[in-house]
């Protein structure tokens, strides 16, 4: 998303305490930093984006309540979103060389009617059992030539799933927020990935308010680690440092000085947790 983000992302990478970074394809600072995120061991996936236009002039960049609207009334128009959806998966194969790991949605956009059944349809294209990038290249060869050369577009990514891990959410006013986000979607969004053969995580933990500074989100941390269950996705927001325009640039930073902590392992190892 900016320079802050990446700084943070790679540094909490050195430290060993993330063991995934979404990727906004489309941002101007993600190629920077493609290589160093390559070489930092963590898994790295597609963070489809619909909301946040990032300086992309071309794109479809909706605020999230009108995305909303639209999906529900099926009122999105289809060839637009699967040339954008194409467009961001095409921008990080040629970032990373290689197929996401994952793909999840900035705002969990990935979720909502239209663009799920896009999102599945095109990972289906790409990446089912027995699929190809036929015809592309690497490293100045084709895959369709040359066999013996392994192909890294291949293998189906997994998906995130926002059913929130029960219990687990926090405080009511949390509780409410990760339930309005589960129901835009997630159940209907993993009944069809399941029955094309996706995996998701079971349990999904880090939804709050972006508020509180790092008082509020040390308390937050050690109640999500406290209720996680084993393969649960908890999702954090870091940057090393505020960058201008970003509304959540102080909370971010917050963050990523209670992940960088000394105490941050001692909480792990009190939960019974490793990061993987």
């Amino acid at each position: 998303m900016n320079p802050g983000v990446n700084e943070a992302v790679l540094r909490l990478a050195d430290l060993g305490r993330l063991s995934a970074t979404s990727c906004m394809s489309g941002a101007p600072h993600f190629r920077a930093d493609a290589a160093a995120l390559a070489a930092s061991g963590l898994q790295t996936g597609l963070h489809l984006n619909f909301t946040e236009a990032l300086g992309d002039a071309h794109g479809l960049y909706l605020p999230l309540s009108r995305l909303i609207a639209l999906a529900y009334l099926r009122r999105l128009d289809q060839a637009v979103l699967r040339a954008q959806v194409a467009r961001q998966l095409d921008d990080f194969e040629d970032a990373m060389g290689r197929a996401p790991d994952f793909v999840d949605g900035h705002q969990h956009v990935h979720q909502l009617p239209q663009l799920r059944s896009v999102l599945l349809a095109e990972l289906e294209r790409r990446y089912a059992p027995g699929r190809s990038k036929t015809g592309r290249s690497y490293a100045g060869r084709s895959y369709a030539e040359s066999p013996d050369i392994e192909n890294p577009y291949t293998g189906r990514p997994w998906l995130r799933y926002t059913a929130m891990r029960r219990g687990g959410a926090g405080p009511l006013a949390l509780v409410f927020k990760a339930g309005v986000i589960e129901l835009l979607g997630a159940h209907r969004f993993a009944r069809m990935a399941r029955r094309l053969g996706y995996r998701l995580n079971p349990g999904f933990l880090g939804v709050y308010g972006f508020q509180g500074g790092e008082p509020a989100y040390r308390t937050l941390l050690r109640h999500w680690l406290k209720h996680a269950h084993d393969a649960d996705l908890l999702m954090c927001h870091p940057a090393a440092r505020a960058c201008e325009g970003d509304g959540l640039g102080a909370q971010r930073t917050a963050e990523f000085r209670v992940l960088a902590s000394d105490e941050m392992p001692g909480w792990l190892a009190a939960a019974g947790l490793e990061l993987r």
